[in-house]
């Protein structure tokens, strides 16, 4: 690893590195730094917990201490929890410029948010829905002077999936100026970035980490085989022999979807397991309340979905669980990318038999590494799996009615934001499902008579057939 002094970076900026605690730069950051000072646009991809969001705050802080004005910068982020992230980065390596920032995401206030833009923020670090919204609605500020435009985890930026930004980043992309820097940094290299790679105009400064394996080489990775119908037990019993062995550890469970995240909480919580949660369905002010509580080890555990699997740089997260085995094995590199961020760690995954072509293609992409099993006692789980079946049964009845309601709030707010009135709406989904069901009896009814036809016809050969033989057997 190279000191920081011989990447070009200002002496007040190294200090603040060393009073951190940073004392070498990372691979990450020995390349792509010299190359953002020297005003080239730059792609790097690197592993989880290599260094990558320093890679382009420290050069980006250099330039705007050389000529500091309005909005210098633009980063844009997938997720809140990292929008955060990143500005406390910025805030505290640039604590010397007196440096101004500004976090424009959702569940947060559109009025205090523009505010804050009008007073011309140094940085502005966006998620790109919120930023949108406030560049169609507003005129208080402007982003046509800004320096830099970073993508950060721009794999999940760029990708159209279930999570689409496309039409928020046109958005953006108009209102932000041609000659800029362009700074793209991810774990994982889609084929949407390497695409981008090719067709860019000016070339960018490319940097990939050339480790064979996808993941931080301190991670002990391991799985467990289990039938889907007793995963929670194995579960719960992974749990209690952590906490036995080790009642310091912090421990960050991955689940599907919001609402097993939620029984899975409830669940863990009835076994009196110090457990929060974490995921979309809860209000902003109550995500930052329980990942504070999970950095301040006041709960052990965190139950979440991929919307913490890249945006928590927690040192002192010893294991990672994987509940679901991923179907991307780029979800797979993010979520165990939580652990082993500052030494030793663990990632044990659940397989199930319905999971193990997933496992395959996840080791395909880590290359060099394996997944090892993990050794569980099976006949310590089976005295537990009664107990726990019952008490998930119990949590599933709890948690439904109200996760349900909360689902339809949440659908009638956003019905309401789009300018529709929820009842309407609702009549008209209605009005659309009797219509569908009426086309689809209506295609049953004409299949049917279709088949009825054919058997007749069918009938008819087959008697036409037997008369047919028995004429030719009586003149024989």
């Amino acid at each position: 690893m190279a000191d920081f002094s011989s990447l070009g970076l200002s002496d007040w900026l190294i200090k603040q590195c060393k009073q951190l605690g940073i004392q070498k730069a990372t691979p990450v950051q020995e390349n792509c730094v010299p190359a953002i000072l020297q005003g080239s646009d730059c792609m790097g991809c690197a592993k989880t917990g290599s260094g990558k969001t320093a890679a382009f705050v420290l050069p980006v802080l250099q330039k705007l201490s050389e000529d500091p004005y309005g909005i210098f910068c633009l980063v844009l982020t997938p997720t809140r929890s990292l929008a955060y992230q990143i500005a406390e980065q910025f805030r505290v390596l640039g604590k010397p410029l007196g440096l101004k920032d500004c976090i424009i995401v959702g569940g947060m206030g559109m009025v205090t948010q523009a505010l804050e833009l009008s007073n011309q923020p140094h940085v502005v670090v966006a998620t790109p829905g919120r930023l949108a919204d406030h560049i169609r609605s507003s005129s208080t500020f402007s982003l046509a002077k800004i320096q830099f435009l970073v993508m950060d985890e721009a794999d999940r930026l760029l990708e159209q999936g279930c999570t689409d930004f496309t039409k928020d980043l046109e958005t953006i992309l108009t209102a932000v100026p041609a000659k800029r820097q362009t700074l793209l940094f991810s774990a994982t290299l889609t084929d949407t970035l390497q695409e981008l790679k090719h067709i860019a105009m000016n070339k960018p400064f490319f940097w990939e980490s050339k480790s064979e394996c996808r993941t931080v080489e301190e991670l002990d990775q391991r799985y467990i085989l289990t039938p889907e119908k007793v995963k929670d037990a194995y579960l719960v019993h992974l749990i209690q022999t952590f906490t036995d062995q080790h009642d310091d550890w912090s421990i960050i469970i991955f689940t599907s979807t919001c609402k097993y995240c939620q029984i899975l909480t409830m669940m863990l919580q009835k076994f009196h397991f110090p457990t929060i949660s974490l995921h979309s369905m809860m209000k902003q002010v109550q995500r930052f309340a329980n990942l504070a509580k999970f950095k301040a080890s006041v709960y052990k555990i965190l139950i979440a979905t991929d919307v913490a699997a890249r945006c928590l740089d927690i040192p002192t997260v010893q294991v990672v669980i994987t509940n679901n085995t991923p179907g991307l094995p780029k979800i797979y590199i993010h979520r165990v990318g939580r652990t082993a961020r500052a030494g030793n760690g663990v990632s044990i995954t659940l397989v199930t038999q319905y999971d193990i072509h997933l496992v395959h293609s996840i080791e395909e992409q880590i290359r060099e590494t394996k997944l090892k099993e993990f050794p569980v006692e099976e006949k310590e789980v089976l005295k537990i799996l009664t107990q726990v079946n019952v008490t998930r049964r119990e949590c599933e009845i709890l948690e439904s009615t109200d996760f349900d309601e909360k689902k339809e709030i949440n659908k009638r707010k956003q019905l309401i934001l789009e300018g529709k009135v929820p009842d309407l709406e609702a009549k008209r989904k209605a009005e659309l499902e009797k219509i569908r069901s009426q086309k689809k009896k209506f295609k049953q009814k004409i299949q049917e008579n279709i088949d009825k036809q054919k058997q007749k016809q069918l009938k008819k050969k087959l008697l036409k057939r037997k008369r047919t033989k028995k004429t030719a057997q009586d003149s024989a």
